[in-house]
């Protein structure tokens, strides 16, 4: 039996159900995370002003390595942070936790996503498109360490030595330096979805191999421009951050041609209507 179809009204009651459901889950685990918040500042968005911090003592023994002293084997960090008003403690803490809290619920709310799209699908399709939550959730994490163990830490470390006189003292605002935290984390995250973006341009035509290619360049630019926005203003910082997003890009490419080939080899397999 067919399944009924499904009016415009009813697809946004449908809609406002999935999004309920994914702003729940984020609360839900926004408030477990704010129970623990101690732990979870202290362990994990602070952990980048240890001076034993795991990037730090990778880049202190690798420099080791080839007989080169480096700062890194003698990082002194001021571990105090201001707050500055009576609300700034809490507010962060709020924030901080639904930062958390969307990061962790990330793969419950694709699937909330997918769920939504997948009636609209058909058969073959809906089969071919399970793959879509393990894979962008994949790439979404990646970035999320990726940021977590080497964005961050480089730019902790940048602006905590940069000085433009001994006179001036770096303290920082406690508020200031969790946006740069979680907003490098999530922004990291959201560039690492570059092939998922592509697979999706492609399908629906904005996109082909042939017009990425063309655009190499300019889109080495723009990841460029956009690198220099989320990390340090420093060359090695935005290298760092661009390689692999035009590693992501160049697979964008081969996505793009396979999501080709395969639109092609449908169509010819197609039956000809007479």
């Amino acid at each position: 039996m067919a399944e009924k179809e499904m009016s415009f009204l009813d697809h946004l009651e449908e809609l406002r159900w999935h999004l309920v459901r994914s702003f729940s889950a984020i609360f839900i685990i926004a408030i477990i995370v704010f129970v623990y918040i101690q732990f979870f500042f202290d362990e994990i968005l602070l952990a980048h002003l240890k001076p034993d911090f795991a990037t730090y003592e990778f880049f202190c023994n690798a420099f080791a390595s080839v007989g080169v002293d480096s700062s890194f084997c003698n990082i002194s960090l001021d571990q105090t942070l201001q707050s500055v008003n009576p609300t700034q403690q809490l507010m962060t803490a709020i924030w901080s936790s639904l930062i958390i809290g969307f990061i962790i619920a990330f793969p419950y709310i694709l699937w909330e996503i997918w769920r939504f799209i997948a009636p609209g699908l058909l058969e073959n399709e809906r089969k071919k498109s399970k793959g879509f939550i393990f894979y962008t959730s994949f790439l979404f994490f990646l970035g999320v360490l990726f940021s977590y163990f080497v964005i961050i830490p480089l730019s902790v470390y940048f602006f905590y030595n940069f000085q433009i006189s001994d006179k001036v003292q770096n303290i920082f605002k406690v508020d200031a330096y969790i946006s740069l935290v979680t907003n490098t984390l999530i922004g990291v995250a959201l560039f690492f979805e570059l092939p998922i973006i592509i697979f999706f341009l492609t399908k629906i035509g904005l996109v082909t191999p042939e017009f990425l290619k063309k655009y190499r360049k300019h889109a080495l630019v723009l990841v460029l421009i956009l690198s220099a926005i989320i990390t340090p203003p420093d060359i090695a910082s935005q290298i760092i951050v661009a390689v692999p997003i035009m590693f992501l890009y160049e697979i964008g490419i081969y996505v793009s041609k396979y999501v080709l080939k395969k639109e092609q080899k449908n169509v010819k397999q197609s039956p000809r209507v007479q």
